[in-house]
């Protein structure tokens, strides 16, 4: 006798036959993402909360500092260690106060303690794991690069134009590079941008997801050896500066 089935039970198999497929690809995708406690939402949003709250902390010490210079001018401020290491005289510079507004001049320390703000905001929202709009997520980290340029911009007119270092400064330059670190690592790992896996057709007609290359980069700890060259990097160009007249 022969079997003769229905379409619905044709149709039926081939949905079986399809979702099966994906599942698999879905579950390959799933074993080559980043995994384990460096990856998780916790520790990324934590060093980011952390890097944060030091960067907050530097922006009170320099609004602090700028209103002692501002009450006091002749006054030597507590870093003002050499010619080279003075807080003061970087204080004193057009670049410490860019924004003006109907005749008045606003330390970027102000803004500093302002946009912290929103940082250690983000890393608490981020650690109490709260879903967020993909769109607040991009804008998060393009926040957080606009102000590592501009913090770049001024340790760059530090060491090159104003020829002084300001040890806080310094510290709220470093404390933002690792907080975008970990804010890039999250935006990738954690909020999964830009983008998502690639469906691919397989050999035998099966769909199978290709993970980013963000993926990869950081399931291989690859992230790790970049960031410690950057900081490296950083440090050595410092040293090969002002190195020698940082110790005088």
């Amino acid at each position: 006798m022969t079997d003769v089935r229905d379409s619905d039970d044709v149709t039926d198999d081939v949905l079986d036959d399809d979702v099966s497929d994906e599942t698999a690809g879905g579950a390959a995708a799933a074993v080559l993402k980043p995994s384990g406690w460096r990856h998780g939402a916790t520790w990324t949003y934590l060093i980011v909360l952390l890097a944060s709250a030091v960067a907050l902390i530097v922006s009170f010490v320099l609004s602090a500092e700028t209103l002692q210079l501002a009450r006091h001018p002749d006054q030597q401020l507590g870093c003002d260690v050499n010619a080279v290491l003075s807080c003061s005289t970087v204080a004193q510079s057009w670049q410490s106060e860019i924004v003006k507004f109907a005749g008045l001049s606003y330390p970027n320390a102000f803004f500093g303690i302002a946009a912290e703000s929103v940082f250690v905001t983000i890393a608490v929202i981020g650690l109490a794991r709260v879903r967020v709009p993909r769109w607040f997520a991009a804008c998060t980290w393009f926040g957080g690069l606009a102000a590592l340029l501009y913090s770049y911009w001024l340790t760059s007119q530090s060491l090159f134009v104003i020829h002084a270092l300001c040890p806080w400064c310094l510290a709220l330059m470093f404390s933002t590079t690792i907080q975008f670190m970990a804010l890039s690592h999250a935006t990738a790992v954690v909020q999964g941008l830009p983008g998502g896996a690639r469906k691919l057709g397989g050999t035998d007609g099966s769909v199978v997801s290709k993970p980013r290359g963000l993926d990869t980069y950081y399931r291989l700890n690859y992230d790790l050896m970049v960031d410690a060259v950057w900081l490296i990097a950083i440090v050595t160009l410092i040293i090969v500066k002002d190195g020698a007249a940082l110790l005088v």
